[in-house]
């Protein structure tokens, strides 16, 4: 079962590295959120996710049971998927404002700052 989870964690981290090394600036966005879901995953996982126990301590007892799942992982997990979804809206909204204001979406197309080239390489001359 480890296995199984482990190459589904990998094929979500390889599928989100392939997209953000796309041109394309949704894809990129896209990937940045299966990059973060990758992520998740591998913290969830690694908080014993296969344990029954509950991260429940009886009274009179000072320590956790040895197989009792971990809850500082789900705990971190849900402030991720939050931090995540607002990453992801903003670069939403960035994309969204860059194809108004540049009129594609395409990051080959995307070099208006490479045009105006190096303040070093401008004669004085030139604004």
């Amino acid at each position: 079962m480890h296995l199984i989870f482990a190459f589904a964690i990998s094929l979500v981290a390889g599928c989100s590295v392939y997209l953000i090394l796309s041109r394309h600036i949704v894809r990129i966005v896209l990937g940045m959120a299966m990059l973060g879901a990758a992520v998740n995953l591998v913290i969830f996982y690694a908080g014993r996710i296969l344990s029954d126990a509950p991260a429940v301590m009886r009274a009179g007892e000072t320590t956790l049971p040895a197989e009792a799942a971990n809850a500082l992982p789900q705990a971190l997990v849900l402030t991720a998927i939050v931090i995540g979804f607002a990453l992801t809206a903003f670069f939403a909204a960035l994309a969204l404002q860059a194809f108004r204001s540049l009129g594609s979406v395409d990051t080959r197309e995307i070099d208006a700052a490479e045009r105006l080239g190096s303040s070093a390489t401008r004669s004085k001359g030139q604004p």
